[in-house]
């Protein structure tokens, strides 16, 4: 199926459907279940959005709080309300006019708790003679099954025991396959080890499942069992049950959750797309710059690239020089980005994947030096992955520069990147399993932690290397977007992004002020000095995004954030007294007066700025080219950082009560209670959802004038959004001034109500009440602010 065409004028999608207008995420969990999620209903209708859009629902490992480790396919979760649950939401989205885009997760099952998980269980019990056994990608001809759960120690087996019928390590159950029970009494000493070893599974230590697991994972993530649903009867029995709710209209659009994890991912999407042909299909894949989403049969991506092209544009380019100074003064290195991210997917690729290389290295025996070979080609991929036989011009950058790191190893390079070409070769089809694990566990979850010099670029499908862009570069991406995938989403905030939107829009305004922020850094390390200079350039850049923050949730934060880096202190090996000076850190920044004071001051100066930036970026994500997500609160201003953090409980009943205030004529001010940025988000979500003819197209707005470089404006076929952008520069400019945005007819502003029938149109009056405006033809019919 080709790339999603634009969508026709009367707003129907494929099939004759509404397309879908926005989405706001919720993160549906034991401690806010269906229930709870059927009966926001009625606000999201009134806040404009045309679906719901929730993590997994189908059963998740006991007391899950993410639920992206789903143990039973055939059901709906019992912890988040069951199928009893799932009715009532879908009858309270149908009772408001919503529709239901549902997570879920082909790649991988939990397997941390065996008997909450058949499937597992089962195949622990038989082996491979368990009907189950062709659902995991287990290498059986490396023996027993190993399961790394046990304590560190060579005497750890002695605190096995026979229970019930199965074996007990502490919380851990296990089954023992028939005719391997105890020969005598379960509790005679040694009898649990003895009936242990008769098993087709192996307990060993925690600490091998990095270099010994022997089945494929999710990452580094041992109690995330890869699932190989490329067997037709794997993705029938684990898809069953999600298709029949799209079957029965309770599901509108499905979310794949990391597709770069599967084998065959183009393959599972065709028949994905043949088994819900009409369905909103995205996919969660992370496109590095400049990389295109091959022609699979999909309406688009989850967003991450169009978060990085709004995150650019409120980025002043201007200040890479002083910043990249700062950092090097500050840490005392000029590592390059492509040297540091090298060295992450190198660790990543040897020490957290060497279970996952060492298979790989077994597919070429003849060549001893394979596994170096392997691993330092996925170190240089320029992507996360290719999909054989697409893809050949990123295997050969990677081998180009693999051979000038290594040329040691070229005639071995030049033997496996001949085999990575065919696509019937069985390393050609791992190895981009492996490529896509170690960019992301060598980038994402490590070099954004290591990489600090301005970490409001750090983000998921971002690049840290390149500080901003010209506005130039973003129209092109977003007609581009318009033209392939109208129906793609857009989104500022995930459950997996690494600071919240509005958190790396204050962090936004440092770039337009280096000199006042350096002369900040300074004063501040020298009062809370840490023995890791650019940990603590990020940890000072977090507290200005974030403050004010609870201190229990700057403590979590900067605990893992330093174990990601693992440059002083890490997951497996935490470094005591590294993390016990860190934390003292993080008290004085609370105790200290005269640094609290400091800190605040610094972020009421910023504060304004960072607002403005917010909710440019805001209206700009909610009206260029795809679908919009609101991620669960951030229609109020939201200080999230990583997760868990950013899947804290959200406070519905006062964002409720801010709209209906909204809804009664209060135009609020940009103020700390965010209502200002609920207005924007409201009002425009419901532009989009009643006038879809207003949004069918794509044309830059251009201003004339001194402060031209401050606008960003642009025509979506009716509807015209204009945003400030970097706001010091234009203080400093002096303003507005007469600078001009052309018209060519009557038109209101969505925020204000105002009417403007110029033909030139005066930014400093269009934007003196906001910092954004959102146009539409004068003779738009007014429509109600609340759904009738």
């Amino acid at each position: 199926m080709p790339a999603a065409a634009s969508p026709p004028a009367d707003g129907l999608g494929p099939a004759g459907r509404t397309a879908p207008t926005a989405t706001y995420r919720v993160q549906v969990r034991p401690g806010f279940d269906l229930g709870a999620t059927a009966a926001l209903a009625d606000y999201l209708a009134d806040l404009g959005v045309s679906h719901l859009y929730t993590s997994p629902l189908l059963t998740a490992a006991p007391g899950s709080a993410h639920c992206y480790d789903v143990v039973d396919h055939r059901r709906v979760g019992p912890e988040i309300g069951g199928e009893a649950g799932r009715r009532q939401l879908a009858a309270a989205l149908r009772d408001h006019g919503l529709r239901l885009l549902v997570d879920i997760v082909p790649n991988h099952a939990g397997v941390a708790v065996p008997a909450a998980n058949p499937a597992w269980w089962d195949v622990l019990r038989a082996g491979r003679e368990s009907p189950y056994a062709t659902w995991f990608d287990i290498d059986w001809s490396r023996g027993r099954l190993l399961l790394p759960v046990l304590a560190d120690q060579p005497d750890a087996l002695d605190d096995l025991k026979i229970v019930d019928g199965e074996l007990r390590y502490h919380e851990h159950r296990f089954p023992i396959a028939d005719g391997t029970g105890p020969d005598g009494a379960p509790d005679t000493p040694g009898t649990a080890r003895r009936v242990h070893d008769r098993q087709h599974y192996e307990l060993v230590s925690w600490r091998r499942g990095d270099a010994e697991l022997t089945y494929r994972r999710f990452f580094a993530v041992s109690e995330l069992a890869g699932l190989r649903v490329e067997d037709p009867a794997v993705f029938a029995a684990t898809h069953a049950e999600i298709l029949r709710w799209v079957a029965a209209g309770d599901v509108d659009g499905i979310r794949v959750d990391h597709p770069d994890g599967l084998r065959d991912p183009a393959g599972y999407l065709a028949r994905l797309r043949a088994a819900a042909p009409h369905a909103w299909l995205l996919i969660e894949k992370i496109l590095e710059p400049g990389e295109e989403l091959p022609a699979w049969p999909v309406d688009g991506t989850t967003g991450y690239d169009a978060l990085a092209e709004v995150t650019d544009l409120f980025v002043d380019p201007a200040g890479e020089a002083a910043f990249t100074t700062l950092d090097t003064r500050l840490t005392g290195r000029a590592t390059s980005w492509p040297e540091l991210t090298h060295a992450g997917r190198l660790a990543a690729a040897t020490e957290l994947l060497a279970t996952e290389l060492r298979r790989l290295a077994r597919l070429a025996p003849d060549l001893p030096d394979a596994g170096p070979a392997l691993a330092e080609l996925a170190a240089n991929y320029p992507v996360y992955r290719s999909y054989p036989p697409d893809g050949l011009r990123h295997l050969a950058t990677a081998r180009a520069e693999a051979g000038r790191r290594r040329p040691d190893l070229a005639a071995t390079l030049d033997t496996l990147t001949a085999r990575l070409r065919d696509p019937g070769d069985e390393l050609a089809a791992r190895f981009p399993q492996f490529s896509g694990a170690v960019m992301a566990k060598g980038v994402e979850d490590t070099a954004y932690y290591r990489w600090t010099r301005f970490v409001a670029l750090n983000e998921v499908g971002g690049d840290p290397a390149r500080f901003g862009r010209p506005v130039a570069d973003f129209h092109t991406a977003a007609a581009r977007r318009q033209e392939r995938f109208p129906l793609g989403m857009t989104t500022l905030s995930t459950h997996d992004t690494k600071r919240g939107e509005d958190v790396r829009a204050r962090l936004a305004v440092l770039a337009e002020m280096p000199g006042t922020w350096a002369a900040a850094v300074d004063r501040w390390t020298a009062a809370a000095p840490l023995p890791d200079p650019a940990f603590a350039h990020l940890l000072w850049q977090t507290v200005a995004g974030a403050w004010p923050i609870e201190r229990e949730r700057l403590h979590a934060y900067a605990e893992k954030a330093a174990r990601e880096a693992a440059t002083s202190t890490n997951w497996t090996s935490p470094d005591v007294d590294f993390e016990r000076t860190l934390h003292a850190v993080v008290d004085r920044i609370y105790d200290d007066p005269a640094l609290r004071a400091d800190v605040t001051d610094l972020v009421d100066t910023i504060t304004p700025a960072g607002w403005s930036n917010a909710l440019g970026q805001k209206l700009v994500q909610l009206t260029m080219p795809g679908v919009p997500d609101v991620y669960q609160g951030t229609e109020l201003w939201q200080n999230s950082l990583v997760d868990p953090d950013n899947r804290r409980p959200v406070d519905f009943a006062a964002r409720r009560d801010l709209l209906a205030r909204v809804d009664a004529g209060r135009q609020p001010d940009v103020d700390a209670t965010g209502a200002a940025k609920l207005l924007v988000v409201a009002r425009t979500l419901r532009l989009r959802r009643d006038r879809p003819d207003l949004f069918t197209g794509y044309r830059p707005v251009a201003a004339d004038g001194p402060a031209a470089d401050h606008v960003v404006a642009y025509d979506r076929g009716g509807a015209v959004a204009v945003a400030t952008r970097l706001p010091l520069g234009l203080t400093r400019l002096g303003g507005w001034d007469h600078t001009f945005l052309p018209s060519s007819r009557s038109v209101v502003d969505t925020f204000t109500g105002r009417v403007y029938s110029e033909s030139r149109i005066a930014v400093a009056e269009l934007l003196d009440r906001y910092p954004v405006a959102l146009l539409t033809p004068a003779e738009t019919p007014a429509r109600p602010l609340v759904r009738p």
